[in-house]
């Protein structure tokens, strides 16, 4: 009897199975017309729909080999997985790199290393790695800054990002003593877990707006004063995802927190238009950071994607004129990063980091200014050998996104857009979220921050240098192309980066690392 009864139910369920195909080939068939080949193919076709929607993965894990992904390939991945959970980094057998690959970088090493003396800050903390330059020197700001970390996190939104995972980053700079860039979406109660922070506003004005949309002064002199976390002001004039373009940010994704900390309504599209409204000029523009300035007596900045170089040149020129300017200049790369962009702008609008830092350097280096500028790095730069590059360039700090992310978790999954990130961390979905524990991720953070700044500092003394802002353009080399396989920086992009006032770095470890205090003007 059992037996009969067991063969009804498995009949049962058939059947059911058997209705809902019938149901989901009537509706393919009869009612939808958006998708041909599941109207075609009735069924069947959605299997062609989901194998392309897990594309990405089964590519990433089964199909590409391990220098052949984009943005980041595995073996980069590995080194920052590996690195931010202290585990060995190391390869083994030489490398699997084609180093004959064009834009394949070479650093020269000395004969003979430089050698860390017994008490020399590095034989103590082999991850010390403070900035050389003090941003606000040369403008006499009344609260100038010296980041105490080569390596910081570049600017990512509350709202691109989770509150968790802007928590442990906040947390992360703070174990690693870097700075913190809060993005254009405003100072968020994450930002504020003890970590410095660079208060970044761009066309929205978030977290410093009128109830117009204008930029408010009095919101950002407030801001600022009940915030001692803030060290330095960033304006963003564009940024490598899309540059010279505005965005919407939904309705649907402003809670009531974002919009508190954004200034603007609850379930209200809000519109970054593509230009500012506080300033039309360069003339303009130099008087807002002038004004800030003095509001604030903060250090102030501006940040851009690089393409024509005109009105970076008119900066120049009045830069001369007025003896005054941005204190530092961020330079993202076309690369595109964190934010979400179409693939026109991603791919061809602004130049590559490399084209377009050389490119602005030049204008400043030929009117004789670098020495007043802070250069701030920012586009896949998170690799020790890539820092030499660009230190030898004429950088002065590195900003990473993608790297930081990627050491509390990313895995790459190129969905940060969809507000569905697996790891948590591109989302603002609190179920996803309880995935990050903050107190282990901000401890990868800054376990990859010093990692990273052990090993540069490691290729740094292998080039004969004690501080990576000693390199010079000769000491690292690129493949260029057939004819002339390889040249050096200073050949390839034509210009002799200006040589950095070194201070000794047994000043700065008492100043900034005994002292406990990365805000000093000495």
């Amino acid at each position: 009897m059992n037996s009969v009864l067991e063969f009804i139910s498995g009949i049962q369920w058939w059947l059911w199975v058997i209705i809902i195909v019938l149901i989901v080939a009537i509706r393919d068939v009869f009612f939808q017309k958006a998708h041909t080949i599941s109207h075609n193919f009735p069924v069947i076709g959605h299997l062609r729909y989901w194998l392309e929607s897990i594309g990405p993965e089964m590519r990433q894990y089964f199909v590409a080999n391990n220098r052949e992904e984009l943005p980041f390939n595995r073996i980069e991945r590995g080194w920052i997985y590996a690195s931010a959970k202290n585990e060995n980094n190391y390869e083994g057998f030489g490398t699997d790199r084609d180093i004959y690959a064009h834009q394949h970088v070479f650093i020269k090493n000395q004969m003979m290393a430089y050698k860390v003396s017994e008490n020399h800050p590095n034989a103590i903390d082999k991850t010390f790695l403070p900035c050389a330059k003090i941003i606000g020197e040369y403008n006499k700001r009344r609260k100038p800054y010296r980041p105490a970390s080569v390596i910081n996190v570049s600017a990512m939104s509350f709202g691109s990002l989770s509150a968790a995972a802007v928590e442990a980053l906040n947390k992360g700079v703070e174990k690693a003593a870097a700075y913190h860039n809060t993005g254009e979406g405003g100072l968020s109660p994450y930002h504020k877990k003890g970590g410095d922070a660079v208060f970044h506003f761009g066309t929205g004005y978030f977290g410093v707006r009128s109830k117009d949309g204008n930029f408010s002064m009095e919101k950002l002199k407030i801001l600022v004063d009940e915030n001692p976390c803030i060290k330095a002001v960033e304006i963003k004039l564009s940024q490598g995802a899309k540059p010279g373009k505005g965005g919407v940010l939904p309705g649907a994704k402003i809670t009531p927190e974002i919009a508190k900390i954004r200034g603007v309504e609850v379930g209200k599209d809000v519109l970054s238009p593509s230009t500012h409204k506080a300033f039309n000029s360069i003339p303009e523009l130099m008087q807002l950071i002038e004004d800030i300035a003095e509001q604030t007596g903060l250090p102030v900045g501006i940040k851009g994607a690089v393409g024509k170089l005109d009105q970076w040149k008119e900066l120049a020129e009045l830069m001369i004129k007025t003896g005054k300017g941005p204190d530092f200049i961020t330079v993202d790369g076309g690369e595109g990063g964190t934010g979400a962009a179409p693939p026109s702008f991603a791919d061809h609008v602004s130049l590559p980091w490399v084209y377009g830092f050389s490119s602005l350097y030049k204008v400043f280096l030929d009117k004789q200014l670098t020495d007043r500028i802070v250069f701030i790095g920012s586009g896949k730069l998170g690799f020790p050998a890539k820092a030499a590059m660009a230190f030898a360039m004429g950088v002065d700090c590195i900003n990473v996104a993608r790297e930081a992310m990627m050491s509390i978790g990313c895995i790459q999954a190129q969905i940060c857009h969809t507000n569905r990130c697996p790891a948590g961390i591109a989302t603002q979905s609190k179920w996803l979220q309880k995935g990050i524990e903050v107190p282990l991720k901000a401890d990868r953070l800054a376990q990859y921050f010093k990692t990273f700044r052990k090993e540069f500092l490691e290729i740094t003394h292998a080039a004969g240098y004690e501080h990576p802002c000693q390199f010079t353009m000769e000491d690292v080399q690129v493949n260029v192309d057939d004819s002339k396989l390889n040249k050096s920086l200073a050949s390839t992009y034509g210009y002799h980066k200006t040589e950095v006032a070194f201070s000794d770095v047994h000043k700065l470890y008492e100043c900034e690392y005994l002292g406990g205090n990365t805000n000093k003007d000495s």
